[in-house]
């Protein structure tokens, strides 16, 4: 059985996936229309891989024997200067849920849950990448600079991004 505190921070968490993908669909939807369609494919990606987040933290929450509650998502922006100023944003928001992440770790310390700080062991390792590849990204758009050339490269790159099923979701396919 979950702690209530730690299945009411659990709870804040899932909101918090559910609120980054939306952010990484709004982010598609943008460059979708402004002619991107690969910067919009990574971003359609990366909502699918924040929704499958949000699906491991409700698993391990009903796997506890604990309650999912579901809360309303606040909204998000909807427009983006260029690539890069996503892909700054997109480093900052991943910066923000790395601190939520490490966050829920020192409260299952406190508590002495070990299964959720086990759990919270892949997260923190998504984090590393996830933040990693933001920054990767955003020093290849800076080396662009005004290239469209490059910039036509790097889109079509982008394009070829495939979404993979998250480790911990795998089994339960």
């Amino acid at each position: 059985m979950l702690n209530p505190k730690i299945q009411e921070a659990l709870n804040e968490q899932i909101n918090a996936e559910f609120w980054s993908a939306y952010l990484y669909l709004a982010m598609a939807m943008h460059f979708e229309s402004e002619g991107h369609a690969g910067v919009a494919n990574w971003f359609r990606i990366q909502f699918k891989e924040e929704q499958a987040h949000a699906e491991i933290f409700i698993n391990y929450i009903v796997s506890r024997g604990g309650r999912v509650v579901l809360k309303p998502i606040a909204e998000v922006p909807q427009t983006w200067a260029s690539p890069l100023a996503a892909f700054e944003d997109t480093l900052a928001h991943e910066q923000k849920v790395t601190a939520m992440i490490n966050a829920l770790y020192a409260l299952a310390e406190e508590h002495r849950d070990y299964a959720t700080r086990g759990k919270l062991d892949w997260f923190v390792a998504e984090q590393v990448e996830e933040e990693e590849t933001a920054q990767g990204l955003i020093d290849r758009l800076k080396l662009t600079g005004d290239n469209g050339l490059a910039l036509y490269m790097l889109d079509s790159e982008l394009a070829a991004r495939v979404f993979n099923v998250p480790a911990p979701l795998q089994s339960a396919e």
